[in-house]
């Protein structure tokens, strides 16, 4: 009968107002928003000479902003450069500032059972882009962006949701770095307007 596991769900003293927790975050929501910033200047964008590059963070999970779901930040590839090179379940979006160059795009081929396999396909598909120009990464797709210009750098503004972390599919792997990269590094604008002339600053 319909209640026959009775004897089985009743137990348990454990108690918790986690319902309540949910009301009160939604209420509390109004005020909580109204500290986060809906204008962001540069002096509030942190640099990141990261494993992918050189960012400048524009929306960030970690930052004060209203933004729930995306994360956006500016990659700087110095002249004749690249980027490093990665592979996320998100999609992503890119749309060229300034510049021109390619991406190298390789598909994956993914199972997902138990646990979640990918096995990168042999073509490697290459895409010119220059300025004015909107760059689509797929799912699951090994990408790099080259600047093909070996006097200027370009810049690129990444956009990708954010929705796919918090449903636990925080699926990012580097494969490559980028030639800019150094742990621990520091930047100054100083610093990044010697990348945008394609020196090595001091220090870097």
């Amino acid at each position: 009968m319909a209640w026959g596991e009775a004897g089985a769900w009743v137990d348990g003293a454990l108690n918790s107002d986690l319902y309540q927790q949910l009301l009160d975050d939604a209420g509390a929501a109004p005020a909580r928003n109204a500290r986060r910033k809906k204008v962001v200047p540069p002096t509030e964008m942190p640099w990141e000479m990261a494993r992918q590059g050189l960012l400048k963070h524009l929306l960030n999970e970690a930052m004060n902003t209203r933004m729930e779901t995306v994360d956006a930040y500016m990659q700087i590839i110095p002249p004749g450069s690249r980027s490093g090179k990665h592979r996320h379940l998100a999609e992503e979006c890119l749309y060229v500032l300034e510049g021109r160059g390619y991406d190298l795009h390789q598909d994956c081929v993914v199972e997902i059972t138990d646990d979640f396999h990918w096995t990168p396909e042999d073509e490697v598909k290459r895409f010119d882009w220059e300025a004015g120009d909107v760059i689509y990464v797929p799912p699951n797709t090994i990408h790099q962006h080259f600047n093909a210009d070996p006097a200027r750098p370009a810049r690129l503004i990444s956009a990708i949701n954010r929705i796919f972390k918090q449903c636990g599919l925080n699926d990012l792997e580097q494969i490559e770095d980028a030639p800019e990269f150094r742990s621990g590094l520091d930047l100054t604008p100083a610093r990044v307007r010697a990348y945008l002339r394609g020196e090595t600053p001091a220090g870097g």
